[in-house]
């Protein structure tokens, strides 16, 4: 569905969004504002990773941002986020998107509407911060899940088993590592032409911020991985000591037994009461 968010006429630049985007609406947007069709293409692909392109008329950039998942156990790219491409110059910018992203909503109300954007790059740069800032929810609820399988390795139920929850924390965590990492070329180019400004310094700051803080995630999560398996590590020579003390007092026990046990008929005491 094509929806016209901002005009010439009223804005001094277009926006265009697409949503759930059709073959044929990709194609009649891309001849109107002559889009190459490597990028049309690029845009039509779900599992599409992070890329920034600088063509000859335009710029293009795809994104990822958080999606909220209602399975715990998501951990791909396509289940955790999902693809936002933009089409960007000095007089258009094309949002193509298969899910609804409130934010963009969000932009178009406190950026558009009052007049605070003048030009595409500053509205670019707002869509890059909004995507950026949906990691920070899912960061804060890793976090938390960090803590609370931290209390449940070190002071509850000593049978539980914590692998599963574990694996799939290091999953989720590493997966957005890795899209921050590739969305670094985004954030390297979002400066308009000339020096960079407030905004793009902004968008730089929270950009390093998010990366930051899967880093230490990652490491909190690889920490708590060492010290589950050392614990249980732990556990089962306690296990094995205790075994080992009972079979060292029945070894005697077994040791005459399979002397007196043999079938011999002359055996020293073996006549007596």
């Amino acid at each position: 569905m094509i929806s016209t968010i901002a005009s010439k006429e009223e804005r001094g630049f277009e926006w265009i969004d697409i949503s759930s985007p059709e073959k044929q609406d990709i194609q009649k947007v891309a001849e109107k504002f002559g889009l190459h069709e490597a990028s049309v293409e690029d845009s039509m692909q779900a599992d599409h990773l992070p890329k920034y392109e600088k063509l000859k008329n335009y710029g293009f950039v795809i994104m990822r941002v958080y999606s909220v998942s209602r399975e715990s156990e998501a951990d791909t790219v396509q289940e955790l986020t999902n693809k936002v491409a933009i089409f960007f110059s000095d007089t258009f910018i094309v949002t193509v998107h298969k899910f609804d992203w409130k934010e963009l909503g969000k932009i178009d109300q406190d950026f558009v509407k009052s007049g605070e954007c003048q030009n595409t790059f500053h509205l670019f740069n707002e869509i890059v911060r909004y995507g950026l800032m949906t990691f920070e929810a899912p960061a804060l609820k890793l976090n938390r899940t960090i803590d609370f399988l931290e209390e449940r390795v070190f002071l509850k139920n000593k049978n539980v088993s914590l692998i599963r929850s574990l694996y799939f924390l290091k999953r989720k965590v590493d997966v957005i590592r890795h899209m921050l990492l590739l969305s670094h070329d985004i954030i390297d180019h979002i400066d308009p032409p000339g020096a960079s400004n407030e905004y793009t310094r902004d968008i730089r700051d929270l950009y390093v911020k998010q990366q930051s803080i899967f880093d230490a995630l990652g490491e909190n999560t690889n920490h708590l991985l060492a010290i589950y398996f050392n614990i249980s590590s732990q556990r089962t020579n306690e296990t094995i000591r205790v075994l080992t003390i009972f079979s060292v007092f029945f070894m005697p026990l077994t040791f005459i037994v399979g002397v007196y046990g043999m079938n011999f008929d002359f055996m020293p005491e073996l006549r007596q009461k």
